[in-house]
């Protein structure tokens, strides 16, 4: 069976299931009330920097045993978008399986998605989202999708139905998880007054509107595309509703304000 390895452990996140865990527990809120949520939407930088956020928005959901995760290739870029169907996915808290059935429905169903596992070999924006899953939940299963950053809307379209439909036959709780980061290496004004702009495309639930929006204002948000594919097949499942959890920047962490990457955590019911 073939194993995932970590790419970015002891770089974005601790390399041991100790020190990952410990810096975890500073991130969550033990306290909060958990709801149940069709997708989410996370960050995926260093944990140090985007981890509060990602933190708040886990602690904040119900969370099943199965989930879709979209992410955006920052190295392999490819025309279609590549999905693992079998096999596992490590991390130092241990190994996370793939639903294959889920992941063959998915396939079956749109032309515009490949089985390529090599798509995900380096790719960060899936991986930093197992650590939090893993300190609330264990046994559970992946189908990790990275969305090609060349996808026509209605490639987009096809592969947001497809999700939704896969997990409609499959008759499952499944959690669709949209990884992003917002605007980069700006002044931390021009980050909040521009990732609002898209934050409220999200909460509105229309992922046309936030493509237009990422692109007509040139908002430097990583991962639009797998969150369009996420609002897609959320409102396909029935979705009425998102609320913003947490928002901050890297300045907020770092107190540098003059060049800052943005995180948001939306969840969406």
């Amino acid at each position: 069976m073939t194993t995932r390895k970590p790419s970015v452990a002891g770089f974005f996140y601790p390399g041991n299931r100790r020190d990952l865990t410990k810096l975890i527990d500073g991130m969550i809120d033990p306290d909060c009330q958990k709801k149940k949520a069709i997708c989410a939407v996370s960050p995926h930088a260093g944990l140090i920097y985007s981890g509060p956020v990602a933190g708040a928005l886990f602690s904040s959901i119900s969370l099943p045993e199965k989930y879709v995760i979209l992410g955006f290739s920052h190295r392999n870029y490819h025309d279609d978008s590549a999905l693992m169907r079998v096999g596992t996915w490590e991390t130092p808290m241990g190994e996370v399986s793939i639903d294959s059935d889920l992941a063959d429905r998915i396939l079956s169903r749109s032309s515009h998605i490949k089985d390529n596992p090599s798509s995900h070999s380096q790719e960060h924006s899936i991986e930093v989202q197992l650590p939090f899953i893993q300190y609330f939940k264990s046994g559970f299963s992946i189908v990790p999708i990275s969305v090609s950053g060349v996808a026509s809307w209605e490639e987009l379209k096809e592969l947001g139905k497809s999700i939704a439909d896969s997990i409609k036959e499959g008759n499952e709780d499944v959690l669709i998880i949209a990884s992003t980061d917002m605007s980069h290496y700006v002044s931390q004004e021009e980050a909040r007054k521009k990732d609002l702009l898209a934050i409220e495309k999200v909460l509105d639930l229309d992922a046309r509107g936030l493509i237009e929006t990422v692109r007509t204002e040139n908002i430097s948000m990583c991962g639009y595309q797998p969150t369009a594919v996420a609002i897609l097949a959320a409102n396909r499942l029935g979705a009425q509703k998102a609320e913003l959890i947490k928002y901050q920047t890297s300045g907020d962490v770092s107190g540098n304000y003059s060049e800052v990457v943005g995180y948001a955590g939306i969840r969406i019911w």
